[in-house]
């Protein structure tokens, strides 16, 4: 639980308490006694409570449950969408300058403000180093929405995590790319 869902079921406590006190002191208080009107006050408390809840269950009731999450699928799925060149920036520690890791690469990449989730693959028997220069197959998680912004020679940059590792510019459009498979 959150702190503020705690807190909301803090403050849902707090006022029942409340209006259960303003009932209590309603009963035993006098015919239009001050006491009686206080606790008309504090059952009254409870009210907007109520209506939150109200408001809350018919939202859940008319809200379409939320949609799966789009995902890449396998490697053997990989459809090609651009070919770019690629280069990662240089390691800031000696010990971190190798050959990045064969196999399926996940990161964003950003064009002006506008980042695009994107996938590309080292194979085996491919050296990719940082600091140089790499031609890359990118496949986009959503191509219709990224293409638009990737044309023949736009310039990107690569986001993994929350920092910028490296930049490239697209070279090929996916009318001149053959699958992935047959590269």
């Amino acid at each position: 639980m959150t702190t503020i869902q705690s807190r909301r079921k803090l403050i849902v406590i707090v006022l029942l308490c409340m209006a259960v006190g303003g009932a209590l002191l309603r009963q035993f208080a006098a015919q239009g006694s001050m006491l009686r009107d206080i606790g008309t006050l504090l059952m009254l408390l409870w009210l907007p409570i109520v209506g939150n809840i109200i408001g809350w269950l018919i939202a859940r009731m008319r809200r379409p449950p939320a949609p799966e999450p789009q995902t890449f699928g396998g490697p053997e799925t990989f459809h090609a969408h651009a070919r770019v060149d690629l280069t990662l920036r240089a390691a800031s520690v000696p010990s971190e300058d190798v050959p990045v890791a064969v196999g399926e690469h996940r990161c964003a990449l950003v064009v002006g403000n506008d980042g695009f989730s994107a996938r590309w693959f080292v194979r085996p028997g491919e050296t990719v180093r940082r600091g140089k220069s790499h031609p890359v197959q990118i496949e986009f998680l959503a191509p219709a929405l990224a293409l638009p912004r990737f044309q023949r020679d736009a310039a990107f940059r690569m986001l993994v995590g929350g920092a910028f590792i490296g930049d490239g510019q697209v070279r090929e459009l996916p009318g001149l790319l053959e699958p992935a498979g047959q590269a």
